[in-house]
């Protein structure tokens, strides 16, 4: 008998334990999937709000308040699957015979694998359950839900993370540097994280561990406290729109069966041949005639290093300036 024969026959167990039954394959989860599994990102159920990167950009951006209608009961905000109350009623959850053949970390690791080369879209607890080849019920004594899994997913993969190491205050531009670049690999690796980023309050292990070396770093700098903030949110907010952008682009050229060279190149012929956008053309071909390379990619990294090295600049002159202006409070 297999394992998915075997929780076929505990079927009626699980759905007891599991609160009454009160779980469906499908119908629990929240998130990016099919309709039948409820709202997701960015369709209205919920905001993006703003964590210590001001919004879903920076290290740190949490889920934001529910939408609320006229006079119509508000859903309860949904805080994070790490804090411990929730974590209690998962491990309600746990005591399956089948612990020896499935667990959480091979659940989350499946799934990330899913979301990598599937797609959000595509994405369901059904559709990991036939990947790991057990029963849809199975999964739901390590995960309460959809929504608990994807941020379980979006945790582990910040554990992919190289972050250096921020103890010596001089380095700090070495320092900003490595993260922001681990930060855009992050996005382009895993194109689905954009998405979620804003939508979770972000206090797994691993994207904790990611935001206080970018804390670290930005005070490394020297800023003043009053604008650490604002340094981190410059830095990883500028890191999260050029990853986010790169990273679809890639997604788009793949599903066309392209290059992302040949996938632009098309794009440019065409517009190359609307006569209303000839001045932007001319100046569009001037600018990267000038900016060099030989590839998307190559054009792309100039372009990332060049952003960087004007913001790390940026928060060099602020530093001095505040150094300057503590030095001479009077502005003399």
């Amino acid at each position: 008998m297999t394992a998915a024969d075997q929780e076929k026959e505990q079927g009626g167990v699980m759905a007891s334990a599991a609160d009454g039954g009160g779980k469906s394959d499908e119908g629990t989860g929240t998130g990016p999937g099919d309709g039948s599994e409820g709202p997701g990102p960015g369709d209205g159920s919920e905001r993006p709000g703003a964590g210590a990167g001001e919004g879903s950009g920076g290290p740190g951006g949490g889920a934001g308040a529910p939408d609320g209608g006229d006079g119509a009961a508000k859903p309860p905000l949904r805080t994070s699957v790490w804090q411990t109350d929730q974590k209690a009623a998962r491990a309600r959850h746990r005591r399956s015979t089948l612990a020896a053949t499935l667990d959480r970390t091979k659940i989350v690791a499946a799934a990330v694998r899913l979301l990598d080369t599937e797609g959000p879209a595509k994405f369901s607890m059904r559709r990991l359950a036939a990947e790991l080849d057990v029963t849809a019920m199975s999964v739901y004594w390590y995960v309460d839900n959809k929504e608990d899994l994807l941020e379980y997913a979006l945790d582990a993969v910040y554990g992919e993370l190289p972050l250096p190491d921020v103890s010596d205050p001089a380095r700090w531009r070495e320092q900003l540097r490595a993260l922001s670049l681990a930060y855009r690999t992050l996005l382009v690796r895993h194109p689905w994280t954009s998405a979620l980023v804003g939508h979770f309050l972000n206090i797994g292990p691993n994207s904790v561990s990611f935001v206080l070396a970018a804390q670290q770093a930005v005070q490394n700098s020297g800023l003043p406290l009053r604008g650490q903030l604002g340094g981190m949110a410059a830095v990883f907010q500028f890191v999260y729109g050029f990853g986010t952008i790169e990273g679809q682009s890639m997604v788009r050229s793949a599903a066309a069966g392209m290059t992302e060279d040949e996938a632009i190149a098309g794009a440019m012929r065409t517009v190359g041949e609307l006569p209303e956008l000839a001045e932007y053309v001319a100046v569009s071909t001037e600018m990267l005639d000038a900016r060099g390379g030989s590839t998307i990619a190559d054009m792309r990294n100039r372009d990332f290093d060049f952003a960087l090295d004007l913001l790390i600049a940026g928060i060099e002159r602020m530093a001095e300036r505040a150094g300057d202006e503590s030095a001479d409070p009077s502005g003399e």
